[in-house]
């Protein structure tokens, strides 16, 4: 992982397994890009506050492997580091998203807790009104009894649909496999569905953006939420351009 440059980080080269580089080069984002993709360390307190490095650990097989491991340890304000798809210049048709994911143990625990896991937002996103954001959480309710959340929105307080699922349980501690997959589209013929361990946790029919506004970045990994200190590692990142068969 090299320096930070532009409050990001790097993670560079070729994987031994599987032969693809990073960072990823997918719909028109590119390795040669001014602002690459990279892990972005926001508002870290001078570096204190974020942790992110690559980590050798017991993987989901059971095995050694090198994992992604990110940490936020308080916040300064609204305090994230995102693994962060930048420069994309194509809507997908359809893209789906898988990786294993191990939480803390620690940052769920209480009543009203969330802590955002994945999501991505359109050009336009930040006037509240002519962009898009798909985001998944994990939280707790006021109650404390804990929850999967996936959601479609124009701004953090404007849902155009919100799914909250209280069957499946939530899993902290131990490895899951999170699944993302959508068909891009401004109308009734979009789709989007959110997946933990092959349980559906919640889909949707209808759009995937807003006001045809194209996509800007995607947050392959998110750590940023309201109870700290919080950490993950992520391992086996597979980005596609359909379900694979």
């Amino acid at each position: 992982m090299s320096e930070n440059k532009y409050d990001y980080q790097y993670i560079t080269g070729k994987d031994t397994t599987t032969g693809f580089s990073w960072p990823p080069a997918i719909l028109g984002s590119s390795a040669n890009d001014k602002e690459p993709s990279g892990i972005h360390t926001v508002n870290d307190g001078g570096g204190a506050a974020i942790d992110n490095y690559l980590e050798r650990i017991t993987g989901p097989n059971g095995n050694e492997t090198t994992t992604l491991f990110q940490r936020v340890n308080y916040d300064v304000q609204v305090t994230q580091t995102p693994y962060q798809i930048n420069n994309i210049k194509e809507n997908p048709g359809e893209l789906y998203i898988t990786y294993w994911m191990k939480t803390d143990d620690i940052s769920l625990t209480g009543k009203d807790i969330w802590r955002a896991i994945w999501e991505y937002k359109t050009k336009n996103y930040a006037t509240y009104k002519d962009g898009f954001r798909m985001i998944a959480f994990m939280a707790t309710d006021i109650r404390g009894t804990p929850y999967w959340q996936f959601q479609g929105d124009i701004g953090p307080r404007q849902p155009v649909w919100r799914i909250e699922n209280y069957d499946i349980p939530l899993i902290t501690d131990e490895w899951f496999k999170v699944e993302y997959y959508l068909k891009w589209s401004d109308g009734p013929d979009g789709y989007a569905s959110m997946k933990i361990n092959g349980h559906l946790i919640g889909e949707h029919h209808g759009q995937t953006t807003s006001k045809s506004d194209p996509l800007d970045f995607i947050m392959l990994t998110q750590v940023y939420g309201n109870n700290y200190p919080m950490y993950q590692w992520v391992d086996d990142i597979e980005i596609w351009d359909g379900i694979p068969k």
